[in-house]
């Protein structure tokens, strides 16, 4: 894309001085995810935010946005108890500028069967209701998909819009019958409403602020624009076809200290991040400017890792958040942030929860948390507690507030080779040995399971990975990724059996990690493994194999992705 992708999109003529109201948009932050990325979006197009701070500030609003994440009914709550909900009706029913996304979008509706009784704003009729898991597919939904108009003016949308990125477990199914308010439609399992459009209020299930140059490109049209009206409003498409889910590549940065103080990438070597001659740290840049590389490649979400030992300082981890708040200016897609997401005390007697943790990491820009050692810990008090969760866990609190597709489970499996499977208790794989798979073991076992390790890889737990897994959805996580630490930095392939295993096991979408060498590699984990997206870090850190050389090669394979 161009080194600068907002400057085709700036609106001119309404970036106008300070009190020009044209040149303002009101953003309905009701306390709860990312409002950072739609702002950083927003302003980069050349507008002013100002953030709803009282019930009046939405009815003076000249151009309104609201986005939500997380649960149906806590956002309904939090709407309620702020004394948004009946201003926010009210702006609605007078047909003022309005653009909802994600759950901006199902609150506009009768109700969710996420929380049953609690009443949406019902500007629109009908349910919101989950994604049903006898289609097979992975839930949440979390993958950048087609978005094909219904409408023959499709505004603020293109008539022939590309994939946008989309994350949630609830959809808005397909009317019975012609519907006027549904303006396009998308793919997952089965066809659903992914945006509407009902006179001056627009709203979609995707996230625009998330969609790259794409999504972008609808907001510049929302906010330079108008809605059509009369007949043109209502005119059916011709044909309605939404491109397949495409797989996701993510680019991984591995952040710490090197000796001198300062931040940069680094790229282990089964977690070994020290180079062998020098004992220097391994510097492959600084992280933003990396971070904002990565995005101008077409990576469809950037993962950072705090992997330094100032992790014992979260929260006063100032560097960090700032790689975060300084990302989310230039970079358009999703930020995943772990490394340090934990309950913990600092040196002045501060207690922390992982919520607040989680807040910081939130508000500075992140979309979504990747929990690792705390995981493991989670699941031996789930277990413990015979297969259910007490609510204080870091994967439970998180989940809760911001929504089960905002966490993330990171695994670092290590193999154990057995002769056969009756030699332990833990899920095995095998028999091993097949050509693109695990080879067998130096005594030429034929079994393997992988042990969940903790500490970056330094210690075992008791937990196999189906157990974790298994553990941890039931907790409410939503995403996992997993690191074989006998691949990592290998180049060899990914472990595919491990993918396989955790992938019949469970519901949720799986991230492959560790090993990829070539672009081969990736269409291995992703068609044989079955894995729902996958990352590397090491070769594009070097730019051995840059993300559009993978994405070129996996275009010319059966597997859709985003160009």
């Amino acid at each position: 894309g161009p080194r600068d992708p907002l400057r085709a999109f700036r609106c001119p003529g309404l970036e106008g001085s300070a009190d020009d109201a044209m040149a303002e948009v009101t953003l309905l932050d009701y306390g709860a995810g990312n409002v950072q990325s739609v702002f950083n979006a927003i302003q980069s197009l050349g507008f002013k935010v100002r953030f709803v701070q009282k019930a009046e500030d939405i009815l003076s609003a000249e151009r309104l946005i609201f986005p939500g994440v997380g649960a149906f009914g806590a956002c309904v709550d939090a709407l309620q108890r702020k004394g948004f909900m009946e201003p926010l009706r009210q702006y609605l029913k007078e047909d003022r500028p309005f653009f909802g996304i994600c759950l901006g979008m199902q609150t506009l509706f009768e109700s969710s069967e996420e929380n049953p009784g609690v009443a949406g704003l019902g500007i629109l009729p009908g349910v919101v209701k989950r994604f049903p898991e006898s289609k097979g597919f992975a839930v949440p939904n979390i993958n950048w998909s087609g978005v094909a108009p219904m409408l023959a003016d499709p505004w603020p949308l293109d008539k022939d819009p590309p994939r946008c990125y989309f994350v949630h477990s609830y959809r808005v199914p397909m009317p019975e019958g012609s519907a006027a308010w549904a303006l396009a439609c998308s793919e997952y399992g089965e066809r659903f409403v992914c945006a509407v459009r009902h006179g001056n209020c627009v709203a979609t299930q995707f996230h625009p602020e998330k969609s790259g140059t794409a999504g972008l490109q609808i907001l510049a049209t929302w906010l330079g624009g108008s809605a059509p009206s009369g007949p043109a409003a209502v005119a059916p498409a011709a044909s309605v076809q939404p491109a397949p889910p495409a797989r996701r590549i993510i680019a991984c940065l591995d952040v710490r200290a090197n000796d001198a103080g300062d931040l940069v990438v680094t790229k282990g070597d089964q977690y070994d991040v020290r180079e062998k001659g020098d004992g220097g740290v391994r510097n492959h840049g600084k992280p933003v400017a990396l971070a904002e590389r990565y995005y101008q490649d077409g990576a469809d979400e950037v993962s950072f890792l705090n992997i330094t030992a100032f992790r014992d300082m979260v929260l006063a981890d100032q560097p960090m958040l700032e790689v975060l708040r300084a990302s989310a200016q230039r970079v358009f897609v999703p930020l995943t942030v772990g490394g340090g997401i934990r309950s913990y005390v600092d040196g002045n007697g501060q207690s922390y929860s992982a919520l607040d943790v989680a807040d910081a990491y939130f508000r500075a820009g992140a979309d979504k948390i990747s929990i690792g050692s705390d995981a493991v810990d989670a699941t031996r008090a789930f277990y413990a507690a015979g297969r259910k969760g007490d609510g204080t866990s870091s994967i439970e609190l998180i989940s809760t507030k911001y929504g089960r597709q905002a966490v993330v489970v990171s695994l670092d499996p290590r193999r154990v080779y057995v002769a056969d499977r009756g030699s332990t208790e833990h899920h095995c794989v095998g028999p091993l040995g097949s050509e693109k798979g695990t080879p067998k073991g130096p005594n030429g076992e034929a079994f393997a399971w992988y042990c969940c390790t903790v500490k970056g890889g330094r210690e075992d737990s008791e937990f196999d990975v189906v157990q974790l897994a298994q553990a941890v959805e039931a907790l409410g996580a939503g995403e996992l990724l997993l690191n074989c630490i006998n691949r990592d930095g290998q180049g060899n392939g990914y472990e595919l059996e491990l993918i396989q295993q955790v992938k019949s096991c469970c519901t949720l979408p799986v991230i492959a990690s560790s090993g990829a060498g070539c672009p081969e590699h990736f269409e291995d984990a992703l068609r044989l493994g079955e894995a729902d997206a996958a990352l590397a870090a090491g070769i594009f850190h070097r730019e051995e194999v840059p993300i559009q050389k993978v994405k070129a090669y996996l275009s010319t394979t059966c597997i859709p992705v985003r160009c």
